[in-house]
């Protein structure tokens, strides 16, 4: 398990004007999840990432790593801690100069393991990243997809508890990062790795993470399962990144269309969620034969979070007041999301 509590990261001395990078960040990560943190450049994300392994020291709180305060350790017993927490970066930092096998081995390499167990382990790791044919090229001669493969590779040969994933796909084009995500999925799957992973792209969220933190100006503004930030999403922040993956916009053609139809008493406008099962349910057919209402459906789309379908609306409801009211109570009894939106929203 890993846990952040209340880190703070403090740029600057008494000569240069400070910055605070991290502002109280309270973080839990459990034994096996896949944890993503998203936030814009300048965020912290960086900052926080590099917090996990002491690259970069807290100012102040505690890091803990299955209830080991990092920050409590003697250097000796901080360089032995590392050991099980490793790291995969966004430029790969490979060493040109070294064949596959042989970036693959440096961590063993340094820390004296026998020759003959680290070929046996280095072979092993290439082939469970899928580059057992790689292993006496250098990286100028792969791609940038089999580049991230050696670091996971390399990642993995001190056998760590925690991966650290720092922009791991931000370099890499869409069929590639969806491979990458693949790969590490197998790596919490098949070997019960903890992964904390920084991104910028709410699609890796959607994609691999069991739980995300949203940060902002060094602050987590938002935190929980991935299911329940994309269909609830409480901050600005979070629902522009949401909007990314669900685009829920009304075309504005529609939207004029709207405005020249003018709103009354009777008509409203709905985001209606359906999670699961509930998306298969022809809930708005029945709702229409039940209530004297018409409902237009404005946009949809359906998408899938960890294996769960996601359908999200934008329905028109017209109709008397009591009657929109009575439908919109009947949808909500059925175990689905639904929310009047403001035309400001739309």
């Amino acid at each position: 398990m890993l846990v952040l509590e209340d880190v703070h990261k403090l740029y600057g001395d008494g000569k240069e004007k400070k910055v605070e990078a991290l502002k109280g960040i309270n973080l839990q990560v459990e034994k096996g999840e896949i944890f993503g943190v998203i936030g814009f450049s300048g965020a912290g994300k960086s900052t926080l990432i590099r917090c996990v392994n002491l690259l970069e020291r807290p100012t102040s709180g505690r890091v803990l790593i299955n209830g080991v305060d990092l920050l409590s350790l003697n250097a000796k017993e901080l360089r032995k801690q590392r050991k099980k927490i490793g790291m995969i970066f966004q430029q790969y930092n490979l060493l040109h100069s070294k064949t596959i096998f042989g970036n693959v081995a440096m961590p063993l390499l340094l820390d004296g393991v026998p020759k003959h167990i680290i070929k046996e382990k280095v072979t092993k790791l290439l082939s469970f990243v899928g580059l057992e044919d790689k292993m006496n090229q250098y990286p100028e001669q792969l791609s940038g997809g089999q580049k991230q493969r050696v670091g996971i590779a390399r990642a993995l040969a001190t056998d760590p508890d925690i991966l650290l994933c720092d922009e791991a796909t931000s370099a890499l084009d869409p069929n590639t990062t969806v491979a990458v995500l693949e790969l590490l999925r197998k790596v919490r799957d098949e070997l019960g790795i903890t992964i904390l992973m920084i991104t910028h792209e709410m699609n890796v969220i959607q994609d691999i993470c069991d739980k995300v933190a949203v940060i902002e100006n060094g602050i987590i503004v938002e935190q929980g399962p991935v299911i329940d930030v994309f269909t609830e999403p409480k901050t600005q922040i979070a629902k522009s990144f949401v909007r990314t993956v669900l685009n829920d916009s009304i075309p504005k053609s529609i939207q004029q269309l709207i405005q020249e139809s003018g709103k009354s008493d009777h008509q409203g406008i709905y985001r209606i969620i359906f999670k699961g099962a509930s998306t298969s349910s022809p809930l708005l057919s029945n709702t229409a034969k039940k209530f004297s209402i018409d409902l237009n459906v404005l946009h949809g789309m359906v998408t899938e979070l960890q294996g769960i379908p996601i359908g999200n609306l934008l329905v028109e409801f017209k109709g008397e007041k009591e009657e929109i009211h009575r439908a919109f109570q009947y949808i909500k009894e059925n175990d689905v999301l639904i929310k009047e939106v403001s035309e400001d929203a739309i």
